[in-house]
């Protein structure tokens, strides 16, 4: 016997694909008995969802299902195509503002030479001043681990050079065939601040200091005014005598 098509089960449902495309079922898609309303242009509390439906219908607005695991699922009566686009628009404000910190790494050799060590320290100042962490390691091959000391004077002298940029997060450490150390980034803007302060007020406490000083010499003026005050003894002598 040959065998008929088989039936299209999905297309019982015409709202089938929707589903699927949309992110939040919204009206006739809401097949729980009741829903919790939020919302601005309603009065918040629990409502049967034909109830909440023609509350919608009244506004001419949709009823959208914003959190579907609540029990009874949270509602609002919005506009869906303006919700998405607010909620998309904020997604790309966030993801804007937010910086993704990455790890980059940069590979030393025993033997690395100076060339090479500048080359990769300008790459190096550049990742952590746009915010990213840099792993440095040094990779021993063959014989090469028994110059374990010149690999941690490489990334020390790494250290060095980019001090003024990034911080070391501790001392170089072997895993396995690699010696790592690790830098953060870091801001300096503060640091130079900080000093201006106590030079401000110790100008301010200086300047009194000075115009303390010159009152003193004014306090000994009246004291060798008084000692003139005996000119007047000879006088009275050559009156008595005459």
């Amino acid at each position: 016997m040959q065998q008929g098509p088989r039936p299209n089960f999905r297309g019982r449902n015409p709202n089938f694909r929707r589903e699927q495309q949309q992110e939040h079922r919204t009206n006739r898609m809401i097949r729980v008995p009741e829903v919790r309303l939020v919302g601005d242009n309603v009065e918040p509390g629990i409502y049967s969802t034909d109830e909440a439906m023609r509350m919608a219908q009244d506004q001419q607005l949709d009823l959208v299902e914003i959190s579907p695991n609540a029990a009874p699922p949270v509602c609002r009566i919005i506009d869906y195509n303006k919700f998405l686009y607010e909620k998309k628009k904020k997604e790309k404000e966030m993801k804007a503002n937010a910086h993704k910190s990455e790890v980059k790494e940069i590979r030393f050799t025993p033997n690395t030479d100076d060339h090479d060590f500048d080359f990769k320290a300008k790459h190096a100042e550049k990742f952590l001043k746009e915010g990213n962490k840099v792993k440095t390691y040094v990779q021993f091959k063959g014989r090469a681990i028994m110059f374990k000391e010149r690999g941690e004077l490489i990334l020390l002298k790494f250290a060095e050079r980019l001090a003024e940029v990034g911080a070391l997060e501790g001392m170089p450490l072997m895993e396995g065939k690699r010696m790592i150390a690790i830098f953060a980034p870091k801001s300096s803007k503060k640091a130079a601040k900080a000093p201006k302060e106590p030079k401000e007020g110790g100008e301010q406490q200086a300047q009194p200091q000075q115009q303390q000083q010159p009152q003193q010499p004014p306090v000994r003026r009246p004291i060798e005014i008084k000692y003139a005050t005996p000119a007047p003894k000879p006088n009275t002598d050559n009156n008595s005598g005459n």
